[in-house]
C-alpha cells in the first residue's frame, strides 16, 4: 500500500537508522516492522487477518482512525485515504495506549 505520514518524525523513523523520535529502541523495530507490513499489504484486510497486529477501529475523538499494536503498551494510529485501488495508509502517531 502507498504510505503517506502526518509527521515528518514519524517518516524519519522508517528509513533514519540512527533516529528514535525519542521512543524506546525496541518500539522503534516494531514500528519498523509494522511499517513493512503495511507497504507490502495490498489492502486493509491484510491486517485484519493479522491477529497479532490487533487491528481495529478507533471510536470517540479518534472515530475513523485504526490502531496497530507495536508491543503490549504502544500504538500505531493510521488512517485510511481514498479509494481501492489507490486506497492511501495515512501514518497518524505512534501513542503510549498507558
Amino acid at each position: 500500500m502507498e504510505v503517506r505520514f502526518e509527521d515528518a518524525a514519524l517518516d524519519q523513523l522508517e528509513t533514519d537508522a540512527r533516529f528514535d523520535a525519542g521512543l524506546p529502541a525496541p518500539v522503534v523495530r516494531a514500528f519498523r516492522k509494522v511499517m513493512q507490513v503495511i507497504r507490502a499489504a495490498p489492502d486493509e484486510r491484510t491486517f485484519y487477518q493479522m491477529k497479532s497486529l490487533r487491528f481495529e477501529k478507533l471510536k470517540g475523538a479518534r472515530s475513523g482512525s485504526h490502531s496497530m499494536r507495536l508491543n503490549k503498551q504502544w500504538r500505531l494510529i493510521v488512517r485510511f485515504e481514498g479509494e481501492a485501488p489507490g486506497k492511501v495508509v495515512c501514518v497518524v502517531a505512534v501513542e503510549d495506549y498507558h
